[in-house]
């Protein structure tokens, strides 16, 4: 403990004046000398070990004990820390995190979906099932300090295969608006990667609420992978589709074949293609993969085929029915079935 010291606020007090010189009791241990109609006494002001306290977030901490036996404000000044910052110490220290109990409600939501929710999406979340109301950047200030954030997503790379005999105009023309659904399908393949090899992924979505009408897998990249696709999506929507489909791809070599050709005109669908070198012409179907390598595929790095297939099944399902979407805070599927 500290020793003896005098008169606290008298200008001989241990803490009067701060110790300086590069002597070896400046570093242990302070003397302060007090002259008075007594004489002189020296108290011993600060050990070794009361120095080892004395760093950053103790400082505060050491002020605190001792603010009964000496004034707060000459203690502040020895440490040389302010007394606004003292009492901030003091004010956390009586209050418990006003944060931790959002933080714990996001982190619960983050765990339901796969940690995927940006701070945009999580705070219409909050708002609409949770009947939390925050500023969005609150939202995000809170996950940053929690590390809840969503993860950044990866760009993909490019190619074109095959030789191209069918070529279809861009009817869609970057209009991904559809008043009804089943009026404007978007489609493509993309790869996932597992250590058994790759996986391509055929899917089919609607531009009304962004829904996944279809998709396949296959181990390799044909056009069977493509009609496939097509066959489960009118099988599923056929009553339901508008007499003027479009069904907007990219120039790979499955959409321009003839197999593809006669298919969409078996179905009365009208082909609509991006041009070429445009990939931001089907700008909705890459969105989609984006989406779920981003939140599922690169997260989990499935091993095997039937690993990953049984993942993309789990969170497409989870897309359609669960996963709000920030325009409409709603599920694909609870807008479509809303109407």
């Amino acid at each position: 403990m500290w020793s003896q010291i005098g008169d606290k606020t008298s200008a001989g007090g241990a803490f009067a004046q701060r110790p300086t010189g590069k002597n070896k009791d400046n570093r242990g241990l302070w003397k302060g000398k007090q002259t008075s109609e007594d004489g002189e006494r020296t108290a011993a002001g600060f050990s070794a070990i009361h120095r080892k306290e004395v760093r950053a977030k103790g400082k505060y901490a050491v002020i605190y004990r001792h603010r009964e036996q000496y004034p707060v404000l000459v203690m502040c000044q020895f440490f040389a820390v302010s007394r606004s910052g003292y009492y901030s110490f003091v004010n956390r220290m009586n209050h418990p995190e006003k944060d931790a109990a959002l933080a714990e409600t996001i982190r619960q939501q983050q765990d339901k979906c796969f940690h995927t929710y940006g701070y945009r999406r999580m705070w219409q979340w909050l708002e609409i099932n949770g009947g939390i109301h925050h500023n969005p950047k609150t939202i995000l200030r809170v996950m940053k300090k929690y590390g809840l954030l969503a993860e950044i997503r990866r760009r993909r790379k490019w190619q074109q295969m095959g030789q191209q005999l069918h070529k279809y105009q861009n009817l869609l023309n970057r209009n991904f608006y559809a008043e009804a659904p089943n009026r404007k399908w978007v489609t493509d393949i993309s790869y996932i990667q597992t250590k058994q090899g790759v996986l391509y992924l055929s899917m089919i979505r609607d531009l009304y609420d962004n829904s996944i009408v279809a998709y396949k897998t296959a181990t390799q990249q044909t056009v069977n992978l493509v009609l496939d696709t097509i066959h489960m999506a009118m099988r599923d929507e056929k009553k339901k589709v508008a007499a003027e489909l479009q069904l907007h791809s990219d120039q790979g070599f499955q959409y321009t074949s003839q197999a593809y050709f006669k298919l969409t005109k078996q179905y009365g669908i009208t082909p609509s293609m991006s041009r070429r070198g445009n990939p931001y012409d089907n700008a909705m179907a890459e969105n989609f993969f984006s989406i779920l390598k981003t939140e599922c595929i690169y997260r989990h790095k499935p091993a095997t085929f039937l690993e990953a297939n049984e993942m993309i099944d789990r969170y497409i399902h989870f897309y359609n029915y669960e996963r709000i979407q920030s325009k409409t805070g709603m599920a694909p599927l609870t807008l479509r079935h809303s109407c």
